[in-house]
């Protein structure tokens, strides 16, 4: 099996949300998150806005996508919106690849970190970013802030989501 990561292109971008759906699934598992597997994911149109910034990264696996990143530039790090591997394809070491690819990117623009949010508790959530080295977050940016605001804005309950940080 060939794995390999390139900027995600205009033609990649309506198989995008076919690929978080899949990912989703994996919270069936979770009975309390269970309702995210069927909620919504990124609209083709907001995945064209990641390619046409630059910000959006495709793994291909056998040059089928399996699964992508999106992230977005805040002022001294690089945010990650959204990690996305199919489920048949999570385990395989793709996602991160996937984050080592936007932690060069990010490192050749000067920025001192990745930072993302996510669920405290979920196994392939915080413990799988605290793997590779992000930490959980105690005080936040104002961007980070605003993102957590965001969240519980969307449904989510504040004390389960936590943001963390990958000094590079």
């Amino acid at each position: 099996m060939t794995i390999r990561i390139r900027p995600t292109t205009r033609n990649d971008a309506a198989a995008l949300s076919a690929i978080e759906r899949a990912a989703g699934e994996r919270f069936r598992e979770d009975p309390e998150l269970a309702w995210l597997a069927d909620g919504e994911v990124i609209s083709t149109d907001q995945h064209l806005g990641y390619v046409e910034r630059g910000l959006s990264w495709l793994a291909l696996a056998n040059d089928q996508p399996v699964g992508f990143i999106l992230a977005e530039a805040h002022p001294s790090s690089l945010f990650i919106v959204e990690l996305s591997v199919d489920l048949h394809w999570q385990g395989e070491g793709i996602g991160r690849q996937l984050i080592a690819c936007v932690a060069d990117y990010a490192r050749k623009r000067g920025l001192t970190a990745l930072t993302l949010t996510t669920f405290r508790n979920v196994p392939w959530n915080a413990p799988f970013y605290a793997r590779l080295g992000f930490e959980k977050m105690t005080t936040l940016t104002p961007e980070l802030r605003r993102k957590r605001e965001e969240e519980t804005a969307h449904g989510f309950a504040y004390e389960t989501r936590c943001a963390m940080r990958l000094p590079l």
